[in-house]
């Protein structure tokens, strides 16, 4: 953990960590809108998450790391478009890359799956958390299609139920993370959102899904 977060911050960190490790879903500011995360082999907390946010099961959660190292350890294929992202200084921060896995390599918990999305945040706790849980599935703090709310109160009041815990924030944004699919050849953005296209296109050649 980073000896510049504060004893306050430290105690935060325990506890999101303590909560994810036994089952629980956590409420919590991130780099961009508020989120809802839990880790991806407690089965009954990823059926909770899907039931708080009345999110059809088809859709995959997308999944945040601390670095390159858990990048690597999902099995995620590197391929050139990747590499470039991951090197440029659009991360850690809120684009979330769409890649292909490699099944050889890819934990049980991704058994079956061909691709996951997955971003680096630039946040201090998410990043001290993710280091001490491994990955984890994080997604917005809100019911499925609706907007999500700025401040803690009113994600409590727009969900199907409570978190297990709750770290008050706000958010830094109204925008989600950009969604890129580098699944194929040509770079798709999926979803424009924190970062814009002019902003992606100085490190990759991209064109609007």
């Amino acid at each position: 953990m980073s000896e510049s977060l504060s004893k306050l911050s430290q105690d935060v960190v325990s506890d999101v960590v303590s909560s994810l490790q036994v089952g629980g879903v956590v409420l919590l500011p991130t780099d961009t809108v508020l989120g809802l995360a839990v880790l991806p082999d407690r089965q009954a907390s990823v059926q909770k998450l899907y039931a708080l946010k009345a999110r059809p099961r088809s859709k995959a959660l997308p999944i945040m790391v601390a670095n390159l190292k858990q990048v690597e350890d999902l099995g995620v294929i590197v391929t050139p478009n990747v590499e470039k992202l991951l090197n440029s200084p659009l991360v850690p921060g809120g684009l979330t890359i769409v890649a292909r896995l490699n099944p050889q390599t890819s934990p049980k918990w991704l058994q079956g799956r061909s691709e996951i999305a997955f971003r680096i945040p630039n946040s201090e706790l998410l990043l001290n958390v993710l280091e001490k849980t491994g990955p984890a599935l994080v997604t917005s703090a809100n019911l499925a299609g609706n907007k999500t709310p700025t401040t803690t109160p009113g994600v409590l009041s727009q969900l199907n139920g409570a978190p297990d815990l709750v770290v008050s924030g706000k958010a830094l944004t109204n925008a989600p993370s950009t969604l890129v699919n580098c699944s194929t050849t040509v770079v798709t953005v999926d979803r424009v959102g924190a970062i814009p296209i002019a902003e992606l296109s100085k490190w990759v050649e991209v064109q609007s899904g």
